[in-house]
């Protein structure tokens, strides 16, 4: 019985796998050439739009896609909002009154609805957003692969079961990056999002009043602006030395013990994934490269292609 068990459940993994080859094989970085020729001018026109506004936009849509494509794929799941047939995933806990950002997407896709009426994902506009915010905010840019169709529904309890907490250790987070096809230096250089961006004293708390691997001036300077009790939703950057420009000084930050967030600062705290933090805090190159590739990778999860989902007409309702 147990190498029958066995035997199955290896032809499954096989079989999920060549599956998953043919939904990325579908998808073409040229796929929206001809039927929308205008989809990255429009995107990178709102992008700088938002941007020039508001910087931290860049930072949001680049965590909007991220919690999009760990959860179920990148299938556009996330900006669908509640209805009477499933509970969406704006209001889990990682994502509730946290992810913003949407209204930018409705505003791309409206745009692209009228130059291109049901012929662009929701999917594909948030990972052409995701890379223009990083581009404009002195990031590498990669290889956007295209075709990704909507799903119908979305998942509340997935996002708690798959989005890593800023709470977790190093052992949860390999294990987490792991299961989605990631190895250890991927999860390293996928982190180094966090050299843009704000968070919330709630998920900073305990790192700055209990950690112990921490410079005490800087839990000093965080405490200032999140009280021990209170104020949970006080923003801090996550790198306070360059918030809005896309650079290594995330990396330099965890090996001076400043990470803000515990799961952060775990990247750099004598474990297994300290050399590849130390690599990137000295070699900005190396990292803007792996995390080019590895975004490549996050951007292929489990795409929904040909005909399975749909083109939404509205990225906050199905069809």
């Amino acid at each position: 019985m147990a190498s029958s068990s066995s035997s199955s459940l290896a032809i499954l993994c096989i079989a999920a796998l060549l599956l998953s080859s043919v939904a990325n094989a579908q998808l073409s970085r040229t796929f929206h050439d001809s039927t929308c020729p205008n989809l990255r001018s429009i995107v990178r026109e709102v992008m700088s739009n938002a941007i020039s506004r508001d910087r931290r936009m860049a930072a949001s849509i680049l965590r909007m896609f991220f919690h999009d494509c760990f959860v179920n794929g990148c299938d556009g799941s996330v900006l669908l909002d509640d209805t009477s047939s499933f509970t969406g995933e704006k209001g889990a806990p990682p994502n509730r009154n946290s992810l913003r950002g949407f209204e930018v997407i409705d505003n791309i896709k409206s745009r692209v609805e009228a130059a291109c009426p049901n012929t662009v994902s929701c999917a594909d506009i948030l990972a052409l957003a995701a890379r223009k915010g990083v581009e404009l905010v002195g990031g590498p840019t990669w290889a956007v692969q295209l075709g990704r169709r909507d799903s119908r529904t979305a998942s509340q309890s997935a996002v708690t079961a798959n989005i890593p907490s800023p709470f977790s250790n190093l052992q949860t987070l390999t294990s987490s990056f792991a299961n989605k096809g990631f190895s250890a230096n991927d999860m390293v250089a996928l982190s180094g999002a966090h050299t843009i961006g704000f968070a919330q004293c709630r998920n900073f708390r305990s790192r700055i009043y209990n950690d112990t691997n921490i410079d005490p001036a800087f839990a000093t300077e965080r405490r200032a602006n999140c009280p021990a009790t209170g104020g949970d939703s006080n923003l801090a950057p996550l790198d306070n030395r360059s918030p809005g420009q896309f650079d290594n000084s995330y990396y330099r930050k965890l090996v001076n013990r400043r990470g803000l967030l515990h799961s952060d600062q775990d990247l750099f705290n004598g474990g297994s994934t300290d050399a590849r933090v130390q690599l990137y805090s000295n070699n900005e190159g190396a990292f803007r490269i792996d995390f080019s590739n590895a975004m490549m990778r996050m951007g292929n999860l489990s795409p929904l292609t040909g005909t399975a989902g749909e083109i939404r007409r509205n990225c906050r309702f199905v069809n």
